[in-house]
């Protein structure tokens, strides 16, 4: 049940002594570096104790952007071994150096992860995700091969090339975007297909783009397996920083390696446990480039109680959006993940979706492509316009504003190979 009994279910009070060493060793260890050396004083000043982790600084992006490629480096550069970063198209990346201990670590905290929701060495994991310098590639790459299953690259896109491999290979335990896996379920009824009936595949392994409960029950359906939820994030290595496990209540974080903190947005005050605010994350086992106290920008909250799993790490709910994702219209803060919500609820519409912020008249417009299952355009006018009204009145009653739903076939909506492009802001062009 457990890939390290003693870590995973080790009591609260040695958990937390645990965490407070390895604080001890990381601020030390970030005095090293040229922008920790400025903003925790001088070696000579004393390090917080874990109650006193608050007076510590919080740590951006754009302190990473800032002080890019080397400001965050705490070990000399010949013991680098890898480096992960974003696209950095507006701008400097974001970038996260790895030594050797770092990639061990993190392979092992993701092949925790994968025994928590059941994989074993037995299985083929076939990985569907962007290798380089995304991290979620040989994140679950190096964490699969930990674990002992054999392992299949296939990276993302081709669904025809991903579907035979599955069916050679007698793939079982497959990771994926979620956007993705819509796509991928419609090739296979293209090739006359069901991947119940003709693969081997018994999980899902889902994550790297925020996701509704209705979107994640929808692709348990189309699948007819169980599909766990990850979460990870690069300044904090990429996946495996807290994961489902078999009873799905909610995300272990694992506690040995990150400090969580959450915190409301605007006050940067804690929140109390159970209510909303933003994951705050400080790296303990992390030698190469440690950081403390780092603004995510992920909305979530701790789930109060025990898992029936018998793990004492805390969970985490899922990310119901970045707070920088959140937009604005007609004077009410909306989500993307508010809108899929409510479309995945909705029988007749398909994997797809487009939120398009728009100006008309002077005033500020939300338009909902929405794409619909096929059999949905083979009866008459006045039923798609009765589902068009359906669905922009339950979207109203969600985010209280009226949306422009447009109705349209599949496949007629832009397809990504990465994360999903859900929203497009067109109002700074007026």
């Amino acid at each position: 049940m457990y890939w390290e009994p003693k870590l995973e279910s080790m009591s609260r009070a040695d958990l937390e002594a645990l965490q407070a060493r390895r604080l001890l060793a990381t601020v030390a260890q970030c005095r090293q570096s040229p922008f920790y050396a400025a903003a925790l004083g001088g070696p000579g000043r004393a390090a917080p104790t874990l109650a006193e982790l608050a007076r510590l600084p919080f740590t951006t992006k754009e302190d990473l952007r800032g002080h890019f490629p080397y400001g965050f480096l705490t070990v000399p550069q010949r013991d680098l071994v890898r480096l992960h970063c974003s696209s950095g198209t507006t701008g400097n990346p974001t970038v996260v150096f790895h030594n050797a201990h770092d990639l061990a670590s993190w392979a092992n905290l993701v092949a925790r992860s994968l025994y928590g929701v059941g994989a074993r060495d037995t299985d083929v994991f076939q990985n569907i995700c962007g290798y380089g310098l995304f991290t979620g590639g040989l994140g679950f790459q190096y964490g699969a091969e930990r674990l002992g299953a054999l392992t299949i690259p296939a990276g993302a896109g081709n669904s025809h090339r991903q579907i035979k491999l599955m069916q050679d290979f007698g793939t079982s335990v497959v990771h994926a975007i979620p956007s993705y896996l819509g796509r991928l379920h419609e090739v296979f009824g293209e090739l006359g297909l069901d991947p119940r009936r003709d693969t081997r595949l018994r999980l899902l392994v889902i994550g790297a783009e925020p996701h509704s409960e209705e979107t994640r029950r929808r692709i348990e359906a189309l699948f007819g397996v169980k599909a766990f939820n990850s979460y990870g994030l690069s300044e904090m290595n990429g996946p495996g920083v807290a994961f489902e496990c078999e009873y799905q209540t909610g995300l272990h974080l694992w506690e040995d390696c990150f400090i969580p903190e959450i915190v409301d947005p605007d006050t940067l005050e804690p929140v109390p446990v159970g209510e909303r605010g933003e994951l705050v994350l400080t790296t303990l086992d992390r030698q190469a480039m440690p950081i403390l106290r780092y603004r995510t920008r992920d909305l979530t909250r701790f789930i109060p109680g025990d898992c029936p799993c018998g793990r004492t790490h805390r969970r985490i709910d899922r990310i119901v959006g970045r707070s920088d994702d959140m937009f604005i219209i007609k004077g009410c803060n909306v989500f993307p993940i508010q809108v899929e919500k409510v479309l995945m609820r909705v029988p007749e519409v398909g994997q797809d979706y487009l939120i398009v912020l728009h100006s008309a008249a002077g005033a500020d417009e939300m338009t909902i492509e929405v794409e619909l299952r096929p059999e949905c355009f083979e009866g008459d006018f006045g039923a798609l316009e009765q589902l068009r009204r359906r669905i922009a009145a339950q979207i109203r009653d969600e985010v209280m504003v009226t949306p422009q739903v447009k109705l349209v076939e599949p496949g007629k909506l832009p397809r990504s190979e990465g994360k999903a492009v859900r929203v497009r802001d067109e109002r700074g062009a007026r």
